[in-house]
């Protein structure tokens, strides 16, 4: 948040949400969730990385892709911790009241 834009995200799979193919979508929640802006700036635009989605995919632990400055300690307690109920409430959120399709994007605003 910040006095001109406010981000947020909401995911919405299209395949059988596991802890395995969730890694990048908890690891952006958990960044949301514990990092200030500026951390969470330079996190997120790492884990968009298509070279960050191929290691993550070969075994690579996110936590040994933290940057520089942020709170490595309340992201790793948040991410082991977070599980997968929110994405499933995510998915439903999409699903049911957007009425989005699985897997199907929007881009959602309510100004100020």
């Amino acid at each position: 948040t910040s006095s001109h834009t406010r981000v947020g995200i909401l995911n919405n799979p299209s395949s059988k949400i596991m802890e395995d193919n969730t890694v990048i979508a908890r690891g952006i929640l958990t960044t949301f969730l514990t990092q200030n802006n500026s951390s969470l700036k330079n996190f997120l635009n790492k884990l968009t990385k298509e070279e960050t989605a191929t290691s993550l995919a070969t075994g690579t632990k996110i936590a040994k892709l933290l940057v520089p400055g942020m709170d490595d300690d309340a992201f790793e307690k948040k991410y082991n911790t977070l599980g997968l109920d929110i994405i499933k409430t995510h998915q439903m959120f999409c699903q049911e009241v957007l009425k989005l399709l699985p897997g199907q994007m929007a881009v959602m605003s309510n100004g100020r």
